[in-house]
């Protein structure tokens, strides 16, 4: 029976976790298939057993306590551009007709919405133009421009 030799088991154990890191995307994974590529690197060279687990070891610890924390750091970053209605927060709005603390209407970048005064004592008229401070539901609150 024919033994492999040691970096072809170290190129097998790297290619497993790096087709496990695509399918789970933890980044974790990959840092260890990594680990083995170069584990497989040293093994190729004439490495003896125990040096390459302590290969393994050390380039894995490098990867996963510090690499790993900055590759996670650029993959998840916070939205910069904002959707849908939360997209119409900060928007010029035109009253179509007069806006109080209970009802009115304006247009938003040509869409008619219903729509209330952010400060419940203020009568906006029609013709005036007003921020979008927040939208709930179908209505946005508004506040004069000045």
């Amino acid at each position: 029976m024919a033994v492999m030799d040691p970096w072809l088991i170290w190129l097998i154990v790297s290619a497993v976790l790096v087709l496990a890191e695509i399918f789970t995307l933890t980044a974790a994974l990959g840092m260890l298939g990594v680990a083995a590529l170069i584990t497989a690197g040293s093994a190729a060279a004439g490495l003896s057993t125990p040096f390459q687990f302590l290969v393994f070891t050390v380039v894995s610890a490098v990867t996963l306590f510090f690499l790993r924390p900055v590759a996670l750091r650029h993959l998840v970053q916070p939205q910069t551009q904002r959707f849908g209605v939360d997209a119409l927060v900060g928007q010029a709005a035109y009253v179509v007709s007069d806006v109080t603390g209970r009802e009115g209407r304006v247009r938003i970048g040509g869409e008619e919405w219903t729509a209330r005064s952010y400060d419940e004592t203020l009568v906006i008229p029609r013709g005036a133009t007003v921020d979008v401070l927040e939208i709930s539901g179908t209505t946005a609150f508004v506040y004069p421009r000045e």
